[in-house]
């Protein structure tokens, strides 16, 4: 059997599955809906419902498998609540204690700078908010593990809470030239 492999611009508001069994679920709004993927894709890795950009979906478990136990980098862009501090990014660098499944857990060091102007990404579905509420600022994070929401949890324990997440990288394959909500196959997933 040959396998496919794709890279989709994940919105707002979708979750990385493609159907539920969850009554609290139904309504959601699930992969499936924007494109006819073939039977047996499965997203590799998740996106939450609230967090945008680069998902890379395969029909080989195998490759799937070899991303999320590896230690692939994954970059991320947060728009995060208010002017971020250089002190603030440092501790991001080293590492935070974060809680993970009712226990607390030591983030490994990363990479973590303040991106210097605004990175052009489409309007999200859900407007965040305006300068009236504050400033906000744009980090770039790139981690290479990747426990629930951890991010967003890192961000608010240096005090800098995520407003807008969107992943642009997962390896060497990036979110570049590719529309919100476009799928695009690939030959194969490095």
């Amino acid at each position: 059997m040959e396998h496919r492999h794709f890279r989709l611009f994940k919105p707002y508001g979708y979750l990385s599955q493609f159907q539920t069994n969850a009554k609290h679920e139904i309504n959601k709004k699930f992969l499936g809906e924007l494109y006819d993927f073939p039977k047996g894709t499965m997203a590799i890795g998740r996106l939450d419902k609230d967090s945008e950009g680069l998902l890379l979906l395969t029909t080989d478990g195998k490759v799937s498998y070899d991303i999320t136990s590896s230690k692939t980098d994954k970059e991320y862009y947060a728009q995060v609540d208010g002017e971020i501090t250089p002190e603030a990014i440092i501790q991001l660098q080293n590492g935070v204690t974060i809680s993970h499944q009712s226990e607390t857990y030591l983030t490994k060091p990363c990479k973590a700078f303040k991106l210097e102007s605004f990175p052009d990404f489409p309007e999200r579905a859900k407007k965040i908010r305006d300068e009236r509420h504050g400033k906000t600022t744009w980090i770039s994070l790139t981690i290479n593990e990747g426990k629930f929401r951890q991010v967003r949890k890192m961000t608010a324990v240096v005090g800098f809470p995520t407003l807008r997440l969107v992943r642009i990288r997962v390896g060497n394959i990036t979110l570049e030239n590719l529309k919100m909500g476009c799928v695009e196959e690939l030959g194969c997933i490095p």
